[in-house]
């Protein structure tokens, strides 16, 4: 892996300070991401602004799936969004930004671009 493309990456915090199933909000630069563990272990990372409200808030949403998508739902309307692709379950035409997200040496790293 090319080493200057690790300098995009910032360290958010510790994987185990993550709990399944549960949101955090982190501030990468200057964007606020919602960062989610699920049960298997798995880490996404989306826009915490909930599209529908300007409310940043998804990082307190309910974690869950549908139809074997991993999902998090606002917790102010309920809208249901992809943590895989940010796309609204609900209404197609709204989907929040989705970054890349991976453990590496114990630490939770986003890179937003």
């Amino acid at each position: 892996m090319d080493e200057d493309a690790d300098t995009m990456w910032t360290a958010v915090c510790r994987y185990d300070e993550l709990l399944p199933e549960r949101g955090v909000a982190a501030l990468v630069g200057e964007i606020q991401v919602a960062l989610f563990r699920a049960h298997d272990g798995a880490l996404f990372a989306i826009g915490n602004q909930d599209p529908f409200t300007g409310a940043w808030v998804l990082s307190r949403g309910i974690v869950g799936t549908r139809a074997e998508r991993p999902t998090v739902a606002s917790p102010l309307h309920k809208q249901v969004f992809d943590l895989r692709t940010g796309e609204c379950l609900d209404n197609q035409d709204v989907a929040v930004p989705v970054y890349e997200v991976r453990a590496r040496a114990g630490m939770v790293e986003v890179r937003v671009a």
